[in-house]
C-alpha cells in the first residue's frame, strides 16, 4: 500500500512515495517505515547516488522517487525480527521463574525456620557439636558423677563386677583426660561408652543378690513366644473410646485389689481422663457388672488428670503420666490423695513430644507407666537422649508417702519408632507394627544387664488397627492390649 510523505530539510521538502510491505504474515510497523524511508535516501544497491529532477511549488520543491532504485532488506530484516522474537520469549520465561522463585521463598524461609527450631534442642549435631567444648565440658562432670557412684557401690558390693565396673571408668578417664589436652574429641563414642557404664551401674546398685530366684520363670531368660488372645473383651464405655488402659491388679502381693479388673478410658479427645473403673471379680468384669467408679481429678483439664494411655492400676493405688507436665501421679483409692514426682533427665517429653509412633502416632503416649516383678517403671524419651527411650524404676514409700524414682537406663532405641512397649521381669519389650492384624515384639532391653536384643519376632495378634496401651501383669503372666476400644490379653510363654 502506497502513501505519500514529506521530509523537510532545510527550506526544502522532499515528497516521497513509500509501501507498507508485507514481510510473512506481519505488516511493518510504522517506526519501520521511518527505517524503510531512511533507507530510500541511502545510495542505490549499486552504491550510485541517483539525480531526480525536482519542481519547484511556493517555498518548497518536489520529486518524484522511484523505489524500485532501492531494494529493502527482507530477509535481513526477517532474521533480526525472529532473534528479537526469541529474546522476548526467553526473557518471558526467565521472568515466570523469578516469579516462581519469589513466590517459594516464603515457602523454604518457614521449612528452614522449622528444621532450625526443630534441630535447636540437639545442639550436639551444631557444626558437628559432637566435636565442641561445651559437651565435653558437661561430659566430664557426668563422669565425675558416675565415679562417685561407682566408688560407692565398689565399697559396699567389692565383687568381680564392681571391680570390672571401676576399671573401665578409671580407663575411661584416662580416655576423657586424654581428650582434654589433645582438644581431640570422638565424643559419639565417649557418650555411648558413658551411656553403658551408667547402665551398668544402675544395675549393680539396686538388683537384689536373690532377685533372680524370687520368680523362676525370670530365670529362663526373654520371653519365647505370645500366645493368641485369650480373652477379648469390649470396653463397657462403648467404642468410640478408642484410647485408654485396662489390666489386672498388678501388686504381687496386694490384699485390698487382689483379684480385681480396672478399665481407664481418655475420654476427652481420646488423651485426657480422669475417671477409673473397677471390678472386684472377673466375673463381673466379663459381666461388665457391679463396678465402682473413680474421680482421679475434678475435670479434664486438672493438673491431676490422666494425660495418655498410660496408667496400671497397682496395689490400690493407680499410677499414671499427670497433664501436660514431666509428672507421674499416684491416685490413692482409699484417701483419694495425689501424690507426684518428676521423671528426671534433660528434656523429659510430654504434650505428644515424644509419643509412641512407628506407624501411626499415639495422641500424647509419651509417658507409659508399667508394673512387673520388680515393681513400678517409666517409659519415656528425653531431649538429652536424643529421643530415645529411657527406662526409670518408680518405688512407692509408705512411711513417708513420697514416690520416687529410684534409678534410670538410657536406650539407643528411638521412641516415635516404637508402637508401644512393655516391662516383663526388668526387661523392657518394644512392639512395631506389622498390619492392621497384627503387632510384633522386635526389641528387648535388660535392665540387669543394661544390654539389648533387637533380634526378636514375637507376633500379636489384634482385632483393630491401632493399640493404645499395652501392659504386663506378674501376678498371672499375661500382657493386656487396649486396641481401639477392644480389650485383648495374651499369655506370655518363657
Amino acid at each position: 500500500m502506497w502513501k505519500r510523505s514529506e521530509k523537510r530539510r532545510g527550506g526544502l521538502v522532499i515528497s516521497v512515495q513509500t509501501a507498507s510491505v508485507l514481510v510473512g504474515p506481519r505488516f511493518i510497523s510504522p517506526a519501520l517505515n521511518m527505517l524503510l524511508l531512511l533507507l530510500l535516501l541511502l545510495p542505490s544497491a549499486d552504491g550510485q547516488t541517483r539525480r531526480v529532477t525536482g519542481e519547484k511549488k511556493g517555498d518548497s520543491c518536489e520529486c518524484a522517487v522511484d523505489p524500485n532504485l532501492w531494494s529493502f532488506p527482507a530477509v535481513k530484516y526477517e532474521a533480526v525480527l525472529q532473534k528479537v522474537q526469541s529474546c522476548e520469549v526467553s526473557l518471558n520465561s526467565l521472568q515466570e521463574q523469578v516469579n516462581l522463585s519469589s513466590q517459594r521463598l516464603p515457602d523454604m524461609q518457614a521449612l528452614v525456620n522449622n528444621l532450625t527450631a526443630r534441630l535447636e534442642p540437639h545442639q550436639y549435631l551444631n557444626n558437628l557439636g559432637l566435636y565442641s567444648s561445651l559437651p565435653l565440658r558437661e561430659l566430664v562432670e557426668e563422669l565425675s558423677q558416675l565415679e562417685t557412684n561407682v566408688g560407692a557401690i565398689h565399697s559396699q558390693l567389692n565383687n568381680a563386677q564392681t571391680q570390672k565396673l571401676s576399671r573401665e571408668v578409671r580407663k575411661l578417664r584416662t580416655d576423657v583426660d586424654r581428650m582434654e589436652r589433645s582438644d581431640t574429641f570422638n565424643m559419639k563414642t565417649v557418650k555411648e561408652k558413658l551411656r553403658y557404664l551408667k547402665n551398668s551401674a544402675e544395675s549393680c546398685k539396686s538388683i537384689p543378690t536373690d532377685f533372680r530366684g524370687q520368680d523362676r520363670h525370670c530365670l529362663k531368660g526373654l520371653i519365647t513366644s505370645i500366645s493368641d488372645p485369650v480373652m477379648t473383651q469390649t470396653s463397657s464405655y462403648g467404642k468410640s473410646y478408642i484410647s485408654g488402659s485396662w489390666g489386672q491388679q498388678a501388686q504381687m502381693d496386694s490384699d485390698g485389689q487382689k483379684n480385681s479388673y480396672w478399665v481407664q478410658p481418655l475420654v476427652n479427645s481420646h488423651i485426657w481422663g480422669n475417671t477409673l473403673r473397677v471390678y472386684q471379680t472377673y466375673e463381673d468384669f466379663m459381666a461388665s457388672a457391679n463396678h465402682k467408679d473413680f474421680t482421679v481429678a475434678p475435670s479434664h483439664t486438672h493438673a491431676n488428670s490422666i494425660e495418655g494411655p498410660s496408667a496400671v492400676l497397682y496395689g490400690e493405688a493407680l499410677y499414671y503420666h499427670c497433664y501436660k507436665s514431666p509428672d507421674v501421679c499416684r491416685y490413692d483409692l482409699k484417701t483419694n490423695a495425689v501424690k507426684r514426682v518428676t521423671l528426671p533427665g534433660t528434656g523429659v517429653g510430654f504434650s505428644n513430644k515424644f509419643p509412641y509412633c512407628y506407624y501411626d502416632c499415639r495422641a500424647n503416649s509419651d509417658v507409659d507407666v508399667e508394673a512387673d516383678e520388680r515393681g513400678l517403671w517409666a517409659i519415656y524419651a528425653t531431649v538429652g537422649n536424643h529421643g530415645n527411650i529411657v527406662v526409670s524404676r518408680l518405688l512407692w514409700d509408705s512411711e513417708t508417702e513420697t514416690l520416687n524414682v529410684t534409678q534410670t537406663w538410657e536406650t539407643t532405641l528411638f521412641k516415635k519408632a516404637v508402637s508401644n512397649a512393655f516391662m516383663v521381669c526388668g526387661v523392657m519389650y518394644a512392639t512395631r507394627y506389622v498390619d492392621e492384624y497384627r503387632e510384633e515384639v522386635f526389641y528387648a532391653f535388660d535392665t540387669a544387664t543394661g544390654k539389648h536384643d533387637d533380634s526378636l519376632a514375637l507376633p500379636m495378634e489384634k482385632i483393630a488397627k491401632g493399640v493404645a496401651s499395652l501392659s504386663y501383669n506378674p501376678v498371672n503372666k499375661q500382657i493386656y492390649m487396649y486396641n481401639d476400644a477392644y480389650l485383648l490379653a495374651y499369655k506370655a510363654n518363657f
